[in-house]
């Protein structure tokens, strides 16, 4: 799922066009800045008075409150940062919230310290709006998920005429991909998307993998898969099981799924760090094909 942020990404435009595509891109940046500016600054005044705010202990002590008030983190109120390595500006830090949702500097940050700073703001920003009634997993919050993930993933079929065609029964198919993500939320009803992330991520990324369809395979029942899962870290391990599964794949087709794979997962959590929105299942696609990647092409 992606972040709350309604912010368009920049899309493709004519080169005779490429000054207003850069002006629409530049407007939305600076939308999403002054956004996220106001709910910090909102936030300072409702804590610390009408000064500033240090956005890297804000957010820290944000999830220490939820805690203290009754919610439950698997892996406790710590939040994590990653600064990605380099050389020089521009920086990028990764933020990962308790429940396992990912955010990213979103500004061009010519030290470290900003780029930290910048991916504390904007899941600051997420973290406040969570709160919100509508960030509640209800039975309209699962059929609009449910609706996003078949867009997402479902390819239609062919029919024999050539025109394709949707499974309309699938969403409801206990035994597809989509029936055990249905599934998945509604055994979650009441929680928060924030404080559901890991586990939605782990099926997100069975599902980009092809694990589930071959569990379905397997003639295994959501239930089952579901609760297998459940209970699974989103690890080292399991990171390290779907590179060997792109390996394979990367033999089985002669070369060049990885490489290209990687490339899109590259461009999609590019162009989603830039615009706010929740990172967790791009980012770990690239962790995990960048583990394939180094097995396929050691040096």
């Amino acid at each position: 799922m992606q972040g709350i942020m309604p912010v368009k990404t920049k899309t493709r435009v004519p080169e005779s066009m490429g000054v207003s595509g850069d002006l629409v891109d530049a407007r939305a940046k600076q939308v999403l800045r002054e956004a996220v500016d106001a709910v910090v600054n909102s936030f300072a005044k409702h804590t610390q008075g009408y000064g500033r705010v240090n956005v890297v202990e804000a957010l820290q002590e944000f999830w220490q409150m939820k805690q203290s008030r009754g919610t439950e983190l698997r892996n406790g109120a710590l939040v994590i940062y990653e600064s990605v390595p380099g050389a020089s500006p521009p920086y990028v830090c990764y933020v990962t919230l308790p429940g396992g949702s990912c955010f990213g500097s979103f500004q061009s940050c010519p030290t470290k310290a900003e780029a930290r700073r910048s991916a504390a703001k904007i899941a600051l920003m997420n973290s406040v709006f969570n709160e919100h009634p509508s960030r509640k997993i209800t039975d309209d919050f699962i059929e609009k998920a449910v609706a996003e993930a078949r867009a997402s993933f479902n390819k239609p079929a062919p029919t024999s005429n050539g025109q394709s065609q949707n499974n309309g029964d699938e969403k409801e198919d206990p035994n597809t991909g989509i029936g055990a993500f249905r599934f998945m939320l509604e055994c979650n009803r009441g929680r928060t998307m924030l404080e559901f992330q890991e586990l939605m991520t782990v099926f997100q990324l069975l599902h980009w993998n092809g694990s589930l369809k071959a569990m379905r395979e397997r003639q295994c029942s959501r239930q089952e898969v579901v609760a297998h899962y459940s209970h699974r870290a989103l690890d080292d391990d399991m990171r390290s099981q779907m590179a060997l599964d792109w390996v394979a794949r990367e033999h089985e087709n002669g070369g060049g799924v990885v490489a290209m794979e990687l490339a899109l997962a590259e461009r999609e959590l590019e162009t989603a760090r830039l615009a706010g929105r929740e990172l967790r299942f791009p980012k770990e696609k690239k962790d995990i094909l960048m583990l394939a990647h180094a097995q396929v092409c050691p040096q």
